[in-house]
């Protein structure tokens, strides 16, 4: 992965295209050195990949400076309990890095960065903080809401440890910046930092310059300002998908974040995740992992994210694992028969027509909120979010690869008064 540099904001000059020089025996050493400066950056990318578990959020350049609340928004409960899973979407297709030749990891990271930009996230967080404007969810679980940082020149690819650290963009930090424009107060309550990697982009041949761009991935809870938290927890699984990078080993961890809250009258813990894509072993012993956290969990539970396994079961048997468990999902029970696709869009987020054709970004519930064949207690309406051409940002861009779905349950007094 990489990426470019400027303090606040994209610089618009780099990454340059490759080129080729005209001077054969000039070509060949510059192609020697190129290969040797990217093995070295992929010895960092192995130490790097590990990520750092309990490290603190970082801050990005944003206006937000702490929760406001609008004085048109209902009391907390008062519509029912309403809930939203988001996959903000790194804005670039990851997984060709997986298969590089060394040699050829620089340019592809050049062209990763370029189109990381033009994915342009400040303009889908005006698009992502409407959704959230619209439908006034007391929590949100979010996924792959990243930090990404840089350093011009870079130093990796010449075999030095200094990480880079000009913030461009903060997912999280221009997220809460877009919700406190409109008057919206929300706060993070839990994040976990999962994978993180660094690379050097290729800038220059002469003088020979990288752009190194270190991206670092997290799982992120937000709450509505007036919503009551506590116990706020999160790790990363121990199943870790190993990924080959150019014959070096990384593990690409993923997690999970949770907080007890309070709304109506009833306390619950709201947990959030996203699960591996890649490969189904380690998605289903994520899942497992996850399912083995909650198994004790005295409160209802609402559990959601992107957990990258279609809920009609075509593709692996995730979805079926965590239903087996008690856990229904609410868009089955509110639209049995429609579809509500939620992936995925072009990676570079400007296909014209929709191509969403599977469902696995879901909202599940457990105990007090379901009651096995009943279906949920006192119902619930459920809708799907950022799928529509309307939807898409001036410039054409969808707000992500996913579609976000939002769901509001209608609790019984019974049910709520049973949860002080």
């Amino acid at each position: 992965m990489s990426f470019a540099s400027s303090p606040r904001r994209p610089h618009a000059g780099h990454p340059l295209a490759p080129r080729s020089p005209n001077d054969a025996s000039a070509g060949a050493g510059r192609a020697n050195r190129l290969a040797a400066s990217a093995l070295a950056a992929l010895t960092l990318a192995a130490v790097l990949l590990g990520g750092c578990v309990d490290a603190a959020p970082i801050a990005g350049p944003a206006r937000y400076a702490g929760p406001t609340l609008r004085t048109d928004l209902p009391p907390a409960g008062a519509r029912g309990m309403t809930v939203l899973t988001r996959n903000l979407a790194v804005g670039a297709d990851l997984t060709p890095f997986a298969s590089a030749p060394a040699a050829q990891v620089p340019f592809l990271a050049a062209q990763t960065w370029a189109t990381v930009q033009a994915s342009n996230f400040p303009a889908r967080a005006q698009a992502l903080a409407r959704e959230i404007a619209e439908t006034r969810p007391h929590l949100v679980g979010l996924q792959e809401v990243e930090i990404v940082r840089t350093q011009l020149p870079g130093d990796a690819a010449f075999g030095g440890t200094i990480p880079a650290a000009t913030v461009i963009y903060d997912f999280l930090a221009l997220l809460l910046d877009e919700l406190a424009a409109r008057g919206l107060g929300y706060v993070p309550v839990a994040v976990q930092q999962n994978f993180e990697s660094e690379l050097p982009a290729f800038v220059s041949f002469d003088p020979l310059t990288f752009l190194d761009v270190r991206l670092t991935d997290r799982d992120v809870i937000l709450a509505r300002a007036d919503v009551p938290v506590a116990n706020s927890a999160g790790a990363n699984f121990t199943a870790a998908l190993p990924v080959s990078v150019a014959g070096t080993t990384l593990l690409f961890l993923r997690g999970w974040t949770s907080v007890e809250a309070t709304v109506g009258g009833m306390t619950f813990r709201f947990v959030n995740t996203h699960l591996e894509a890649e490969g189904d072993a380690f998605q289903a012993a994520q899942a497992a992992e996850l399912l083995a956290v909650l198994a004790d969990e005295p409160l209802p539970v609402v559990l959601v994210g992107d957990f990258n396994s279609a809920a009609d079961g075509s593709g692996t048997p995730t979805y079926e694992l965590i239903a087996s468990a008690g856990y229904t999902d609410a868009w089955s029970e509110s639209h049995a028969r429609a579809a509500g696709y939620t992936c995925c869009q072009a990676a570079d987020l400007r296909n014209a027509v929709s191509t969403l054709s599977e469902r696995i970004d879901i909202i599940f519930v457990r105990d007090g909120f379901a009651s096995g064949s009943v279906g949920i207690l006192g119902g619930v309406h459920v809708d799907v979010l950022g799928e529509m051409p309307g939807d898409r940002t001036a410039s054409g861009l969808w707000p992500s690869d996913h579609a976000g779905v939002v769901a509001t349950l209608h609790l019984p007094a019974a049910v709520a008064t049973a949860h002080p």
